[in-house]
């Protein structure tokens, strides 16, 4: 009668430490690259991954100088930092917690970042005070969770961008060439990450009328 072999526990995996722990993320071009930069602990707080942001700026350019660009649902300001970073002339961030605006502007000021505002308010009713065609990239990234939110800033958002800027999108769905043109835009590019769906979006440009 053969002996049952004795059973050996399995070994555990290693598991790999993050490059950038939680509560962290990175700056990855411009002047203040490979800079850390706190992110404050609050529920639903998704800071746009580095791989992301690599592709939108690829697409925007790296070189973002004079630049006037909103953040409009701020959450981790990284999206408003790079392009400052990057050489935007002006950048405003739009944080509606208290707790995330003030790593924002803790950010802001252990940066010197001279071309940031942060401002508390509604990403939304802020960027319907900005005047028509003024902005060159408008960055959203708004509650995934919160109902009309999303329609409400990109219609906000392509009456401010103008014809030659764009509009950077994250959303759970991804946005359709059809969906977007009831807001007057054109779906330029998209990609996916995870659960997140990114699109870069422009005006649609006006017809000239001839007689």
């Amino acid at each position: 009668m053969s002996k049952l072999k004795p059973i050996t526990p399995k070994k555990k995996p290693t598991l790999k430490r993050p490059s950038t722990p939680p509560g962290e993320v990175r700056i990855i071009g411009g002047q203040w690259k490979r800079t850390k930069l706190a992110v404050a602990h609050f529920p639903g707080l998704r800071p746009t991954p580095d791989r992301v942001r690599e592709t939108l700026f690829n697409w925007l350019g790296q070189d973002m100088s004079g630049m006037h660009c909103v953040d409009a649902f701020a959450g981790t300001g990284v999206l408003g930092f790079e392009a400052a970073s990057r050489g935007a002339a002006h950048v405003l961030m739009v944080e509606q917690q208290s707790q995330v605006l003030a790593q924002l502007q803790s950010t802001a000021t252990k940066l010197q970042a001279k071309t940031v505002k942060v401002e508390r308010g509604d990403g939304v009713s802020a960027l319907k005070i900005i005047s028509a065609k003024s902005i060159d990239v408008v960055f959203l990234d708004p509650p995934f969770d919160a109902i009309g939110v999303a329609d409400a800033a990109l219609s906000a958002a392509s009456r401010v961008v103008k014809d030659t800027g764009y509009i950077y999108f994250e959303s759970p769905k991804a946005l359709t060439a059809d969906e977007a043109e009831v807001y007057g835009l054109l779906l330029h590019r998209q990609g996916k990450a995870g659960m997140v769906h990114y699109h870069l979006l422009q005006r649609i440009p006006a017809i000239s009328k001839t007689d």
